[in-house]
């Protein structure tokens, strides 16, 4: 394009586009245009024109930028060149024009222009290509300007031919203008055509042609199905299946009470990969009882199910629980838009609240339709892409960001100040608690807090200085473990390196909360550990060594249930030693398809300074096997699991070489006579991994070669490559099947019948406990990072509590639930003895009022809600858009997840009787 003459000056050029903005800002309104700009030109446009200003200049132009370029002038843009906001349509792919891509950032990507200034820009520069966007009305009141950024980008089917189409409408366009639209893109006669709402598991007719999109709650990528056909007939061409000649769905003969026309339900996938419908099994909803089965005559609001989406129970449950709370139902009825806080760089802009509040509304409205919370879900997918999709998730996980999610963007405080926390300085509790208080509600100030934060008291000691810190924390809910003793019962199966037992497997209980110090020692009896032995953990994965567990401060709590560990009964050698590591590998079972790992590794310690031969590993690898050598091969004979220390029956050529020194240690090569030790010994096939790297099969080489390895790695890498034959000659079941720290199964009867109180779910939450070593906390004192003690205390208790059940348990492999039934009371929750600060005179008494509950495993399990109604003083059954009343004797279950309790209003002085 040409540009103007004559050129304007970069100053010229500033202040004409300053002008031009400030009157287009002030006169916009709905329908006006905008257009679309890439952030990178933009900003080379301003690098451009501001360059020869001072760094403190500000005539109060937006344009404005400070001076970072220097005296030298810069070159004038080329062309806008907007092609990188463009998302290119993918080969075989229909495209719609100019695609955006779908995650632009306003102020990082692209700036949005007023209609006359992208036109002064085009002029001067030209370029391209031109996006342009729509200013509609949005907002929980519809007065608030925005530029439409991303318009409806809707899925059309056409039933019953099967084709499909994408377009673009705004949200503000009325469902007139979708079926125009959608006659004009399949050539259809308006006459034959309906269109309707897919929901996923329903679907509604669009026939009100005034209504917007918007209304309607048209979300972005939503299905349309286009119908075609004469209302109330069968088209000749359909079969008695319901296919048309051509083997595509066909419309069906619509009963009484049906939609008529369908798909098949085997036929058409919507963009989430579920089924189109089949609408003929549509029926119609029951006036008087709707789906949620409850009478809708004469009764209260709040009775209004959700659909489920795809996966969205765990969603649905959390949301009825937070919706059914009386603070949060009063407030967001009411006018809570002036406290929207769309500055805060924490929130998302508003946008989740209103989204919350405009579902929360429905779900309180007269009558009882079901909602679909596509709306909330579409804010929720955008803001926690996490949620994003139709999986499960955890709904306490989705409940704990959307609390944090709507009290950013209802935060009270705009500009959050910088507040440093003192030390207590041997002030009082009370005094430092309150000033801790006082600087959270400065920076955070919401109804989420007034309703549902309370306050820790954290008290940490330092293990070596013995220095105390005391902080006071605020929470949202508490997570309670569901443990009924404090010790854990771990399998551990147990090598010897010296041949005197075969292996075996040990059960002990250790404290849940101790560290592989304390199940060491509780090996060390069972397993008949001599003075100058030692135990090595280790983990095994994949039939190698994961890792040496040698630190004794290593906390259990990280070891899962579904790990397995080994301990090896060496010589308690001087640190300047080594494990030889012997490997396990055996053939395919189809012949020549080569060596695949097997088994549990064996180790043995090495002394450094040894000289290490061929003959030496021959005869240290002939030693660890020997207990599982076959009787009628020479070996001893295994009828039991013996956990004898006596030494067992040796080969008779490797039986000095299992004599121990006095150190402990193994005798050296030279006090056995040198390589003369395992000439009589059948040479096993063993593979030795040298300092390079490089693998020697050790049968090619003499007895008297020195091996040298590598002096970085703690190990020796030895493997051995068991034959069928081979296999033959030893029992190697011990090396195969590895016990689980600790197997999972299903509840015992014991545990079925003693429920697990919650009032021991919270003492063992709120009893002191080491920190776990990736979490040391840096002692002042010491000017070190420590190990400390953490000790909790409940000081300040919020108006509604909420407490999490952890009933799952994650490990690299799998997920665990517990089933542990909680004894969970539903009236006169008392927690005053639980509460550190004792200046309160009330009794902490709650009362419970909703619960989410989780049934089945974590990926296919279903979620739903008790909840109690107060004004009707009845429980009710939330399941997705069901809903059933219940006798609050059915409210307890080993379902029971996340339990809302608000505190009851009481004059009675405290009770100094313990809670069982």
């Amino acid at each position: 394009m040409t540009e103007a003459s004559p050129r304007l000056t970069p100053e010229e050029e500033k202040l004409t586009i300053r002008d031009i903005t400030v009157a287009a800002e002030s006169q916009t309104k709905e329908g006006d245009t905008f257009y679309l700009i890439t952030q990178r030109w933009w900003q080379d446009w301003l690098d451009y024109v501001n360059h020869s200003q001072p760094a403190n200049s500000n005539d109060g132009s937006s344009l404005e930028l400070h001076d970072s370029v220097g005296s030298n002038a810069l070159k004038r843009p080329s062309s806008i060149d907007n092609s990188d906001l463009i998302d290119e349509a993918e080969s075989g792919k229909p495209s719609l024009g100019n695609e955006l891509h779908d995650t632009l950032v306003e102020g990082t990507d692209y700036i949005l222009l007023p209609e006359k200034v992208w036109n002064q820009f085009y002029a001067w520069y030209g370029g391209g290509p031109v996006l342009a966007r729509k200013v509609i009305n949005s907002g929980l009141s519809q007065t608030e300007l925005s530029v439409e950024v991303y318009p409806l980008r809707l899925q059309l089917h056409l039933i019953p031919k099967g084709d499909h189409s994408t377009t673009r409408i705004s949200k503000k366009e009325t469902i007139g203008e979708l079926y125009k639209r959608a006659c004009e893109i399949f050539h259809l006669n308006a006459e034959e055509v309906r269109i309707w709402d897919y929901l996923g598991r329903s679907h509604v007719l669009m026939d009100n042609m005034e209504k917007t999109l918007d209304e309607a709650n048209i979300q972005m990528d939503q299905d349309i199905l286009v119908e075609v056909g004469t209302i109330g007939s069968v088209p000749s061409s359909v079969l008695e299946n319901g296919a048309a000649g051509n083997g595509t769905p066909a419309l069906v003969e619509p009963s009484r009470h049906s939609i008529a026309g369908g798909m098949s339900a085997n036929r058409g996938l919507s963009r989430n990969g579920n089924s189109l419908p089949n609408l003929d099994s549509v029926k119609e909803a029951d006036k008087t009882y709707g789906t949620s089965g409850v009478s809708t005559r004469g009764s209260s609001c709040g009775l209004t199910g959700l659909m489920n989406l795809g996966n969205t129970c765990f969603m649905n449950s959390a949301i009825q629980c937070l919706v059914h709370t009386p603070e949060f139902a009063r407030y967001f009825r009411e006018d809570y838009y002036q406290e929207i806080n769309r500055q805060n760089p924490l929130g998302m802009v508003g946008e989740l609240a209103l989204a919350f509040g405009d579902l929360l509304r429905k779900l309180w409205a007269p009558g009882r339709n079901p909602v679909a919370p596509r709306p909330f879900k579409s804010k929720l997918s955008r803001f926690a892409p996490q949620f994003s999709g139709y999986n499960q998730h955890d709904s306490q996980e989705l409940l704990a960001f959307l609390l944090d999610g709507l009290h950013e963007d209802l935060n009270r405080v705009k500009h959050k100040p910088y507040i440093k926390s003192k030390d207590a300085e041997g002030r009082s509790d009370e005094e430092v608690a309150d000033e801790y208080w006082a600087n959270h509600i400065a920076r955070n100030d919401s109804i989420i807090v007034d309703v549902c934060q309370g306050q820790y008291k954290s008290t940490l000691v330092c293990p070596v200085c013995k220095k105390v810190s005391v902080t006071f924390d605020p929470f949202m809910y508490l997570s309670l473990p569901l443990q009924f003793t404090s010790n854990r019962s771990m399998t551990v199966t147990v090598f010897t390196c010296d041949g005197s037992a075969p292996p075996a497997a040990y059960t002990v209980a250790v404290p849940k909360q101790g560290r592989c110090r304390d199940l060491q020692q509780a090996l060390a009896t069972p397993c008949s550990l001599k003075q100058n032995e030692k135990l090595l953990l280790a983990e095994i994965r994949g039939h190698k060594i994961y890792q040496y567990m040698e630190d004794p401060l290593i906390p259990l709590s990280s070891i899962k249930d579904d790990e397995h560990l080994v301990a090896y009964k060496i010589p308690n050698l001087p640190k300047n030693t080594k494990y030889l590591q012997l490997n396990h590998r055996r053939e395919e079972r189809e012949a020549g398809s080569g060596m695949k790992p097997y088994g549990t590794p064996l180790v043995s310690s090495i002394l450094c300074e040894d000289v290490l031969t061929s003959s030496d590993i021959q005869s240290i690898v002939h030693t660890m096997l020997s207990p599982m050598l076959r009787a009628e091969n020479g070996g001893q004979v295994n009828q039991t699991t013996t956990r004898s220390s006596a030494a067992a029956a040796q080969l008779p050529a490797a039986t000095n070489s299992t004599e121990e020194c006095s150190n402990g240690s193994l005798p050296s090569k030279h006090e056995n006579g040198g390589s003369s030790r395992v000439t009589d010994l059948q040479k096993l096939p063993l593979v030795f991994v040298d300092e390079n790297n490089v693998c020697i099969e050790l049968s090619s080489i003499a007895d008297d070669k020195t091996l040298k390895y590598s002096s970085s790695s703690p190990s020796i890498l030895v493997f051995i490559n068991w034959s069928k034959k081979l296999l033959k000659n030893y029992d190697t079941h011990y090396l195969e099947n590895l016990p689980e720290v600790s197997k999972y199964g299903p509840p015992t009867k014991k545990a079925r019948t003693e429920p697990l109180s919650l009032y021991t779910c919270l003492e063992s939450f709120l009893r002191e406990e080491p920190l776990v070593p990736e979490d040391m906390w840096y002692c002042p004192r010491c000017k070190e990072r420590r190990q400390a003690s953490k000790k909790l205390d409940l000081w300040r208790l919020p108006e509604v509590l909420v407490i999490h059940l952890k009933r799952f348990s994650y490990s690299r492999s799998m997920k665990h639930k517990l089933e542990t039934f909680v004894n969970f009371p539903i009236h006169e929750f008392d927690l005053t003895n639980y509460v550190a600060n004792k200046n309160n005179s009330q009794r902490q008494l709650y009362e419970l009022y909703a619960l989410t509950n989780h049934y089945g495993s974590m990926g296919s399990g279903h979620y739903t809600a008790y909840i109690k109604l107060l004004e009707e003083n009845r429980w009710y059954n939330f399941d997705d858009s069901h809903i059933s009343t219940i006798n609050e004797d059915d409210v307890k279950s080993p379902a029971a997840y996340v339990l809302f309790y608000r505190r009851v209003k009481t004059e009675k002085p405290l009770s100094t009787k313990k809670q069982s």
